[in-house]
């Protein structure tokens, strides 16, 4: 999936997670969790969802979190994992797959379904306007334009929504998905100019 399914589908799993668990989420640090597996594409010579994809190496990050600060951090944790095994497994059609179980196993996993067909399209409009009416039901989108040290994590989703639309790079966003792109680029980069403002007023 590209960033607009990733981002959708980590607010809709780690909001259900949190109503399971009885946890407040930080949206920031959600929508960071949900991306995150992408910064692959930041580091170079390193195979795009290769070891950063592997769920053995975030199950094994992720064990002290939970030791030291309980249930609400299987909330990122879940949100991280759908972009591995629901954005990217089920779309690696075409491409060399995703390496799951590295270091335990070398082996890409991969699905025939392509990230570039119009089906793929389709379920990220639907999940991102499921996560837009939960937002903003469940008044999320006010507590995103709150200053707070961690909107500046939110720099990560908008390099990854700015890439693939207006780089290309790993490959261009299909013109179907530019406007959804568009739209959290614009609440994120807005989040982070709060949260730089309130930081500027502190130093002033």
């Amino acid at each position: 999936m590209f960033a607009v399914g990733h981002l959708a589908l980590g607010y809709l799993t780690g909001k259900a997670t949190s109503k399971v668990l009885t946890v407040d989420i930080n949206i920031p640090l959600l929508f960071f969790a949900s991306i995150l597996p992408d910064f692959d594409l930041l580091i170079p010579g390193l195979a795009h969802r290769g070891p950063t994809h592997s769920l053995v190496i975030y199950a094994l990050v992720f064990l002290p979190f939970v030791m030291l600060f309980g249930k609400k951090t299987i909330i990122y944790f879940v949100a991280l994992s759908q972009h591995v095994l629901l954005g990217d497994l089920l779309a690696t059609g075409g491409m060399q797959g995703v390496q799951l179980l590295w270091p335990l196993a070398s082996k890409w996993y991969t699905t025939p379904f392509y990230i570039t067909t119009l089906t793929n399209v389709y379920f990220e409009w639907t999940f991102f306007l499921l996560s837009m009416a939960l937002m903003l039901k469940m008044r999320d989108l006010q507590k995103l334009f709150q200053p707070h040290p961690l909107n500046l994590l939110l720099t990560i989703p908008v390099v990854a929504i700015i890439l693939p639309v207006f780089l290309g790079f790993p490959f261009p966003a299909p013109m179907g998905l530019v406007i959804p792109h568009l739209v959290y680029l614009v609440l994120l980069a807005f989040s982070i100019l709060i949260d730089l403002k309130a930081i500027l007023i502190k130093k002033a």
